[in-house]
């Protein structure tokens, strides 16, 4: 008797233990998995089978099927498809399909427990006869447990067949003590599949939420759709090669499931303030362009100007007739067609300063300014105006870019917003991080970022790595409205530089490098063309 308490007390013990580990089990299907090795576990058996419930409750599918001395796993994580089809509940008049053992444990929910399935005649065993007949297996001993939640809602069932004498090695009935802890086990096995669903169903939502935010953003701009995706897709790629970095200031940095998908949430949401940011800011192509590229109307007045030049010289030539002076009149034609080309160069210099792809020179900005004053032309209310606006010769003055001082103001400001979004949101503990990984991603290791100027050692590595995908997918984007996506060897180029100046983490750029994560990324993301580097970079 003590020796047979010992046991029972050693089965209780793995029970606890195997119901802890469920309830911190987060995939489905090793959650089952779990559910049917633990049950296989407690009571000795060589096979077992675990159904859930279909969508729509009318019937029972195969999610795992196992049988230990055949090795046969299908379903779950074998990659192995369940080849067996659904058990229907119910028979087409609407009465329970009593006649599967299965059905009608979970119909009426109760246990069935059967020695030899050969010698029963309350259910139709045909099945467990072809799978025999045709694996060389012998179905004896059945335990069949229904699973049902803390709302007696069905979830499954849990078939267990042959159990095995330790000491034998015989195949034999189903014992009390198994039936009870099968029980105790579907019982808990039930809550755990519950509420796994349940935080799915949750993180799916909020995954929903988050795809609805950026989709409202592409719709608003086209050319931040891309770039909410691919940010993401590249922080993961450089946090996974963090992951197994085993040397270096990054040998320590480890990432469990529930971190890989705090910093997937953070990468989704660390532009999602830019649903508050204009349109014409976010898309401002060109130096003019508001609503529309003001670079028209600039063209209209040079139009005006040329025009009204013509009709003086016109004027004058008219005036000369009299006198039939043609080598003065010739003269007032040449002066004309000088000031006309003058006017052309004048709009196509402003045309091209318009377009914001290279940088200005002091000079150029002069020659913006000296060209809004120098001329001047009636508007079409009559009025004698400057030929270009203080704004226009602000915007035509900018030095590098096609954003004025505000425009770049209002365009961070986006980040400020995000972080307010973000931090007004009850986060669950295992996303507490969201708001401080998303909203560092602007910071510099210098502290000479923004928002908040933190400098290397008071930002995660995880807000370094948004910070760093997110320059690098901006360098070669190619679906900017204001420029062209840089080749593969310009952005790290230019990358190298940043580092160097402190605005990227170097430990991170050195893994960045040193695992090809560029060049990943660019095969997955960048068009043939901008992939000029093929083999692995030299680290800084």
């Amino acid at each position: 008797m003590p020796n047979a308490l010992q046991k029972l007390l050693q089965r209780l013990q793995e029970l606890n233990e195997v119901g802890a580990a469920l309830s911190r089990e987060r995939d489905i299907d090793h959650l089952l998995e779990r559910i049917l090795d633990a049950a296989q576990m407690l009571t000795h058996a060589d096979a077992g089978t675990l159904y859930r419930v279909t969508s729509d409750g009318r019937a029972l599918r195969f999610a795992l099927v196992r049988t230990h001395s055949l090795g046969l796993h299908q379903g779950g994580s074998s990659g192995q498809a369940v080849g067996f089809p659904e058990l229907q509940l119910y028979l087409p008049d609407g009465q329970p399909n009593d006649s599967l053992v299965a059905v009608h444990a979970a119909v009426h929910d109760r246990t069935v427990s059967i020695a030899d399935a050969y010698d029963n005649t309350d259910f139709d065993f045909a099945g467990a006869r072809a799978f025999d007949q045709q694996t060389g297996y012998r179905s004896r001993s059945f335990l069949t447990v229904p699973l049902k939640n803390h709302d007696s809602e069905l979830v499954g069932v849990l078939q267990l067949i042959n159990a095995i004498d330790p000491a034998t090695g015989a195949v034999r009935a189903f014992s009390y003590e198994d039936r009870s802890l099968a029980e105790s086990l579907a019982s808990q096995a039930a809550i755990a599949v519950t509420n796994r669903l349940l935080i799915t169903q949750h993180e799916r939502l909020f995954e929903s939420f988050v795809n609805l935010i950026n989709g409202a953003i592409d719709e608003k701009s086209p050319y931040t759709g891309g770039h909410c995706a691919r940010v993401p897709a590249l922080t993961m790629m450089l946090a996974e090669a963090a992951h197994a970095t085993s040397e270096g200031p990054l040998a320590a940095f480890a990432m469990t499931e529930r971190d890989r998908y705090e910093l997937k949430m953070a990468g989704l949401l660390h532009d999602c303030g830019k649903i508050t940011t204009p349109v014409h800011v976010v898309d401002k192509a060109t130096k003019l362009q508001t609503i529309y590229d003001r670079i028209g109307l600039v063209d209209t007045r040079f139009e005006v100007l040329k025009r009204d030049t013509e009709i003086d010289m016109l004027r004058r030539q008219l005036a000369l007739r009299p006198q039939q002076d043609a080598a003065a009149e010739g003269r007032l034609h040449d002066a004309c067609r000088a000031q006309l080309q003058q006017l052309d160069a004048e709009r196509d210099f402003l045309r091209h300063s318009n377009q914001g792809s290279e940088a200005m020179r002091p000079e150029d900005q002069e020659r913006v300014r000296s060209i809004g004053q120098a001329y001047r032309w009636r508007n079409p209310e009559g009025w004698i105006e400057d030929f270009l606006s203080e704004d226009e010769v602000e915007n035509l003055s900018i030095r590098s870019g096609t954003l004025t001082r505000a425009e770049r103001g209002i365009i961070n400001h986006h980040i400020v917003a995000t972080i307010k979004m973000l931090e007004s949101l009850p986060w669950p503990a295992h996303l507490r991080n969201v708001p401080e990984y998303a909203g560092g991603h602007h910071e510099r290791m210098d502290g000479k970022g923004y928002p908040r100027g933190l400098k290397r050692e008071q930002l995660s590595w995880q807000a370094r790595m948004l910070g760093l995908a997110d320059i690098f997918e901006a360098l070669t984007a190619a679906d900017r409205p204001y420029k062209h996506g840089m080749t593969l060897s310009q952005a790290l180029a230019v990358m190298r530089k940043m580092t160097d100046n402190g605005h990227i983490d170097p430990d991170l750029f050195e893994v960045f490098m040193r695992e090809r994560v560029y060049l990943r990324y660019a095969r997955q993301f960048l068009q043939p063309s901008q992939i000029d580097v093929h083999t692995p970079q030299p680290v800084p």
